[in-house]
């Protein structure tokens, strides 16, 4: 049989940009956690250390879809570099106020320009939507960048809190900034696949989150990142509570490996049920697998049941990102994209806050509750939206084809 994966970086120029962007792609997740690492080692403050890094995430979450309108209106060649000046320079500024004990208003004054970083991966998707438009190798591509979102949320902190806690403290930051920088460079330099850049009319009035279906994907995604945020949270209590912290890392590794397993294989199938209705029969496979969690007696059962818990993960990833593909104009793709990402974020930092404060007043397993809660959240969202979203994809199939770059 061919290899689906071989053909897609048979395209001209895919490897070279894919490669440049997994430099960038692996700084991002770095950042948060190694603030709160090296704060926390420095201070000895964690509150301090936690809400420094919650402003940072809060303002990539809202920055993040800016920049990407203005990239898409622009070109990411013209974009990318100043506004990867912009955080690389505030992160340097945080290191500095940091190691000379600045006071804490102006490590929150560097933490908001910090967070002008450009998503990555929805740059990468939206070159990989001019190259394989109308084809099937797209949702391959799409299946692909699931899985390197996994790895950089797996191998991205993990790095960074090894850096901080056996070098020095800054490490992982500083590493963070020197890999976003030299990713940017890398990426800015592949404009053979650089998407061309439509006319402004092209991508509507105003932002696309006003768009009723988009705002659909976004908020499924918010509730599937908080499945993830809790899952985290939780994990790392109940391996506490049973007497094998240790054991927390592996079981929330786990989590990725079902979710990147699953979308390597869904990327080779080529399925003829309408894109809505997948999305409908993942958000419910995620309600369903939230179940198994509640009955888990040990470490071992864990991690079972949160690798079959991750599995519809990124499947469901895939569907939502092909959607916006589908939905969202080309003049604006790479707003959608982040839009989508955002929402997975914002859902990841919700899920993480809200289990935790369930899991201080009632115990680990209590926990697990807020995930069930938000997959049946998430069902309702895709049942509601589904009309919405069928509508959509008839409205969008109509519109011209993307002239090639």
């Amino acid at each position: 049989m061919a290899n689906p994966y071989r053909e897609l970086f048979a395209a001209r120029g895919s490897l070279a940009f894919t490669a440049a962007g997994f430099v960038a792609r692996v700084a991002m997740p770095m950042v948060g956690i190694g603030v709160i690492t090296m704060l926390s080692q420095l201070r000895g403050d964690y509150l301090l250390a936690g809400a420094v890094s919650a402003c940072f995430t809060l303002s990539m979450a809202l920055l993040g879809p800016q920049v990407s309108r203005l990239i898409d209106r622009r070109g990411q060649s013209r974009i990318l570099l100043p506004a990867t000046g912009v955080s690389v320079t505030a992160l340097g500024g945080l290191l500095l106020a940091t190691s000379y004990g600045a006071p804490a208003w102006l490590l929150f004054a560097f933490a908001v320009p910090a967070g002008c970083i450009p998503n990555m991966a929805a740059m990468i998707r939206a070159r990989w939507s001019v190259i394989f438009r109308e084809s099937p190798r797209l949702h391959t591509a799409f299946s692909f960048e699931s899985v390197v979102d996994e790895m950089t949320f797996v191998i991205g902190p993990a790095l960074s809190v090894a850096l901080c806690t056996t070098l020095f403290p800054q490490a992982g930051p500083l590493l963070a900034a020197v890999l976003l920088l030299l990713g940017g460079l890398l990426f800015t330099a592949q404009r053979s696949t650089e998407p061309p850049v439509h006319d402004v009319a092209a991508s509507g009035n105003g932002t696309v989150i006003k768009s009723p279906p988009v705002l659909v994907l976004v908020l499924a995604l918010v509730a599937g990142g908080t499945i993830v945020g809790t899952v985290d949270v939780v994990s790392v209590a109940f391996a506490e509570q049973q007497g094998s912290p240790a054991a927390a890392g592996i079981v929330v590794s786990v989590y990725a490996v079902g979710s990147a397993v699953s979308g390597l294989l869904f990327g080779t199938l080529n399925l003829a049920v309408p894109l809505p209705r997948l999305l409908l029969l993942g958000v419910a496979g995620t309600a369903i697998t939230t179940l198994p969690l509640f009955v888990v007696s040990g470490v071992t059962g864990l991690a079972v049941a949160i690798f079959f818990a991750g599995v519809f993960f990124a499947p469901t990833m895939i569907v939502i990102m092909t959607l916006v593909e589908k939905i969202v104009p080309a003049a604006a793709l790479t707003e959608g994209m982040t839009w989508a990402i955002t929402g997975l974020n914002v859902g990841v930092g919700a899920g993480a806050a809200i289990s935790g404060g369930v899991v201080d007043a009632a115990g680990a397993e209590a926990g697990f509750s807020v995930a069930l809660v938000a997959g049946l959240l998430a069902v309702i969202i895709g049942l509601a939206g589904y009309p919405l979203l069928t509508k959509a994809i008839a409205t969008g199939e109509e519109r011209p084809p993307v002239p090639a770059a």
